[in-house]
């Protein structure tokens, strides 16, 4: 074990004075379930594509000669030039029958335009759509034990609109679509692989997110990091909008940002090509967005390979081969305890970081890899 710094090292461990700020269990962020309160309420419990009936328009004279797409939006004020054009390339939109080959193509009085008009990607947010992996750890009646790849986004949002681990879940489970969020409760980050548990009903669910705002929920993180860390400690720091990055979060007070609270314990630490890492275990007490990757971060603590929170100081050296080229941040949600909503015993599961990641860990000369490490037991 490494001797104790100065610095961010002693910063992390003395940082431990209260926020006064509320803390009644907001779990809205990436990383939480909505409040019961806040989770939406689904009408529909079928998930099939609507079918639309086709649109047809003859042109006049005085449509003649215009670009087809131009011609579409005038024909379709409520549709979206963009969202048109998206239609003609897809094949949605016919001309005589035929397809046109382009937006650009100019069309003529007499003409006759089919149009079959598409969903929008937002309305495939709550469909099924099979092909997305991800592996069942443990199901019974009322939960799914998921462990999730990196790579993969938890709920539907803009960019990924049915590709997610939510459309996933309601293709191998179809009575989900009977759940609010597919019984989804809590959230990772897109590129954090580990455990989640998904309610099963909405009895579950309800119980669920209680023992969540109750704090309650054992949840605990591997992550590799950049420097010393000190053995035990904690951040009790609030968690807001970074003003400089919409992208990023950031230690800080004020409007609209949230009190937030993470455990560290030290496993072990190395050198690699003149550089310190350290393999930290983590547990929450809040699940802000962002918020292990933040925390860390905030006492000189980034996460090895994180795109968005790393600075050219806490890039590793190209010598350290696959360490220095892991493309995400270092992070696994590695063990899972609750109570069973259920039996009422309380249950828990654990699961190895996955390979791209037990590499790294490996050559770092971390391990064992395949067991908890038992540091807050």
């Amino acid at each position: 074990m490494a001797a104790e710094q100065s610095g961010p090292r002693n910063e992390f461990r003395n940082f431990m004075t209260k926020t006064t700020e509320n803390n009644s269990g907001d779990y809205i962020e990436d990383t939480e379930p909505a409040t019961l309160n806040a989770m939406p309420e689904e009408e529909e419990t079928e998930f099939e594509s609507p079918e639309s009936e086709p649109l047809t328009f003859e042109l006049d004279w005085s449509m003649s000669d215009e670009r087809l797409d131009k011609v579409l939006s005038r024909l379709m004020p409520d549709v979206s030039r963009a969202r048109i054009q998206s239609w003609i390339e897809s094949g949605a939109v016919l001309v005589g029958g035929a397809d046109p080959g382009s937006v650009r193509r100019k069309v003529g009085a007499g003409e006759v335009i089919t149009v079959r008009p598409q969903p929008a990607p937002e309305d495939l947010a709550y469909r099924p759509r099979g092909g997305i992996e991800f592996e069942v750890v443990y199901e019974d009646d009322s939960v799914i034990i998921v462990n999730k790849p990196a790579g993969l986004v938890v709920h539907p949002a803009a960019g990924h609109w049915d590709d997610t681990l939510l459309n996933g879940l309601l293709f191998e489970y179809p009575d989900l679509a009977r759940i609010p969020r597919a019984g989804i409760v809590h959230r990772l980050d897109r590129e954090t692989s580990g455990l989640m548990v998904v309610a099963r009903t909405e009895k579950a669910q309800t119980d669920l997110v209680r023992q969540l705002q109750a704090r309650t929920v054992g949840r605990e993180y591997w992550a590799l990091v950049l420097g010393v860390a000190p053995e035990a400690g904690f951040v009790d720091r609030s968690i807001g909008r970074d003003p400089r990055n919409p992208l990023k979060f950031c230690c800080r007070g004020g409007q609209g940002s949230k009190s937030a609270k993470t455990h560290c314990r030290l496993v072990d630490t190395t050198q690699i090509a003149g550089r310190t890492v350290s393999w930290v275990a983590c547990r929450l007490d809040t699940g802000r967005t962002h918020q292990i990757r933040v925390h860390l971060t905030s006492v000189g603590l980034p996460l090895l390979g994180d795109p968005l929170y790393r600075t050219n100081a806490s890039k590793m050296p190209e010598e350290a081969g696959v360490v220095a080229s892991f493309p995400r941040q270092a992070l696994h949600a590695s063990r899972l305890r609750f109570v069973h909503p259920g039996s009422g015993e309380t249950v828990e599961w654990f699961v190895p970081p996955p390979e791209d990641m037990c590499e790294v860990m490996d050559e770092l000369g971390f391990g064992p890899l395949d067991e908890p490490v038992h540091v807050f037991d």
